[in-house]
């Protein structure tokens, strides 16, 4: 059995008239032959909006008692006995009164959507838990029943009731949304010009993000690679080091002026975070104070780094700050700039230089190296392999016959693994070469010469050589879990950086999931809360989402 699909009606503000479009649309499908039936429709008086049930046909509600009064819910039970092939439910996110199967209406939903039918509903935007702080701030009440936004993202539709401020005070004014005794206080603190305003910005935006999703997943289905600028964003690129706020703030008026997504990007190394953590705590706090939105993933290689974050943000501009590098720098290492601009295809470039008197900070691309064994090291175990090999030899060239190549074979053996463990491949296989010249030359018949004549001699030396490589082999796979634990050590910085944001209510919890997710590289990051015997979506980020612990 398929699941049902789910259309929602988002207002601004009450009164704009979501109820009212929903009705509409539920006449228009039984028009057209469709099985609908009303299961939850609250009118709140208001004439027209009763008018518009006409004929359509309503399942009864369940009546409870709570502390001496009667309530009235939807009857899920009668619902799903019924089995229509759509059903109207109003206020998607109210809660239900005490004795109901499930606490919040929206999870009535899911549940007639796991059966198999089509919901149509309705919600404003007050009411969702991403904006729920911010309604509070601009109209100072705070809306104790709130609709986690995943909810409403995975629905198929989602439809924008809008009015402007002024018709909607005109309707208020005119009695058609509360009741006489209510509509001055309504008009002087709720239903004021600004909050009005403000709440429409914000269902406004809530809706273009929506349907910049639906935009994405129609390029990735359809295998559309490149940038459709629909909607301008801008990835600056965030060092962390000293004089990042200039370009931060360059960025953020080149956002404003364009109208512009701002988001900043940190690219750490696997070795760690590159750059102090106070400078970048406040580099990032500043694009949070001036409207973006900070990420920090882990990579090698900052260039490329930078590209794939951009092109999975759809951006259209990528901004970076010049470094200080030579001539002969850029040359022979080349240059993060350049490497950016060589693979942003489809996306403009900024590169911004340092303001007056201030020097560009230096970049240094962490090379990529075949031995990751610090260089001290590296030296360390060469010169004890020099120095071994030297000194074995001459003990051994002067006991004479006394001694057999078999522990020649040893000796040289022991010193070439010594020098693996403290220099790593470098050093091990340098000393490899040269025990096993020194052998050839001084204790493979004929001496004094490289010349081999007898056939088992050949086989000790490869065997030497190849007992040698395997100990650097072995040794360059316990560097590498080294490097694996060094960029887990990364990655664990970074989340505690957006954790630490989080936990300073400087990010919602949907950013926190973003975070989340472009930080480790994956395609989708669920938070899911237990609710009875089913699991529920708290809140998300990418597609699809794990709405089970097993679909992780």
């Amino acid at each position: 059995m398929s699941r049902g699909e789910l259309r929602i009606y988002l207002g601004a503000a009450p009164g704009v008239g979501k109820t009212y479009a929903m009705l509409d649309e539920g006449f228009r499908r039984r028009a057209r032959g469709t099985d609908v039936v009303v299961g939850y429709v609250e009118t709140h008086g208001r004439a027209r909006t009763a008018e518009q049930l006409r004929d359509l046909e309503i399942v009864p509600r369940r009546r409870l008692t709570h502390r001496g009064a009667v309530l009235e819910e939807m009857d899920l039970d009668a619902v799903l006995a019924r089995r229509p092939q759509v059903v109207l439910v109003d206020e998607l996110a109210h809660t239900n009164a005490p004795g109901s199967g499930n606490s919040k209406r929206w999870q009535d939903v899911e549940a007639l959507l796991d059966a198999g039918i089509n919901v149509i509903s309705t919600v404003n935007v007050q009411h969702l838990e991403s904006v729920n702080d911010v309604v509070a701030r601009i109209t100072g009440v705070r809306q104790l029943e709130t609709v986690p936004d995943v909810v409403v993202r995975q629905a198929e539709q989602v439809e924008l009731v809008d009015m402007t401020p002024e018709a909607l005070r005109r309707r208020m004014a005119h009695g058609n949304i509360y009741p006489p005794e209510r509509i001055d206080a309504a008009l002087t603190n709720y239903f004021r010009p600004g909050n009005l305003a403000a709440l429409r910005e914000l269902a406004l935006l809530w809706v273009a993000d929506k349907v910049d999703e639906s935009l994405q997943d129609y390029l990735e289905q359809h295998g559309i690679a490149g940038t459709w600028e629909t909607r301008e964003r801008i990835v600056v690129a965030v060092s962390g080091a000293p004089g990042g706020d200039e370009l931060i703030r360059r960025a953020a008026r080149l956002a404003a002026r364009v109208r512009a997504d701002l988001v900043a990007l940190h690219v750490s190394p696997a070795s760690g975070l590159r750059a102090g953590s106070d400078e970048l705590d406040r580099h990032a706090a500043l694009v949070r104070d001036l409207g973006g939105v900070f990420h920090q993933v882990v990579d090698d290689d900052p260039a490329k780094a930078i590209i794939a974050f951009a092109r999975g943000e759809r951006a259209t501009q990528v901004m970076l700050g010049a470094t200080a590098r030579s001539r002969w720098q850029r040359l022979t290492q080349g240059g993060v700039i350049e490497r950016v601009v060589g693979r942003a295809e489809g996306i403009d470039v900024h590169v911004i230089s340092p303001a007056r008197g201030e020097r560009a900070p230096v970049l240094r691309r962490p090379r990529r190296r075949v031995d990751p064994t610090p260089l001290r090291r590296r030296l360390a175990g060469l010169l004890l392999g020099v120095v071994a090999l030297l000194v074995a030899t001459v003990l051994l060239v002067a006991a004479g016959d006394r001694v057999e190549i078999s522990t020649v074979y040893l000796a040289f053996l022991v010193i070439t693994v010594a020098a693996t463990v403290v220099g790593g491949t470098v050093a091990g296989s340098v000393t490899a070469v040269a025990a096993f010249l020194l052998e050839n030359y001084y204790f493979i018949a004929p001496v004094r010469t490289f010349t081999v004549t007898e056939p088992e001699n050949v086989v000790s030396l490869i065997g030497f050589l190849a007992f040698a490589a395997a100990a650097s082999a072995a040794a360059q796979r316990l560097a590498q879990r080294g490097r694996d634990a060094e960029r887990a050590r990364a990655e664990a910085e970074a989340l505690a950086r957006t954790a630490g944001a989080l936990a300073g209510g400087t990010e919602t919890l949907p950013a926190l999931m973003d975070n989340i997710r472009v930080t480790f590289g994956l395609d989708a990051v669920a938070l899911l809360q237990r609710r009875g015997d089913r699991w529920t979506v708290t809140a998300g980020s990418g597609e699809p989402l794990p709405d089970d612990p097993a679909d992780g």
